[in-house]
């Protein structure tokens, strides 16, 4: 598990409440319960605020799952 999934792995927990959570990339939001649009949007304020990133709305709109939140989080916190 990289890194980046493991820290992800922390914030879901905390965001759902839910200390026996454990994401994979293939995770969705149909895999958790209590993931809805608002869940969403608290999440993906979460994650930014624990990685110091900025996502823009459309990036966020198109995930489909952890795997391509991790992706995400990985081409904003990589060195130039």
């Amino acid at each position: 598990m990289s890194e980046i999934l493991q820290k992800l792995n922390i914030i879901f927990e905390d965001v759902f409440e839910d200390d026996n959570l454990d994401v994979n990339r293939g995770t969705t939001a149909a895999d958790i319960a209590g993931w809805d649009s608002l869940m969403h949007v608290t999440l993906m304020v979460n994650v930014e605020r624990a990685f110091g990133v900025r996502f823009k709305s459309a990036e966020v709109a198109a995930l489909k799952n952890v795997g391509e939140l991790e992706d995400l989080v990985s081409k904003y916190t990589k060195p130039d």
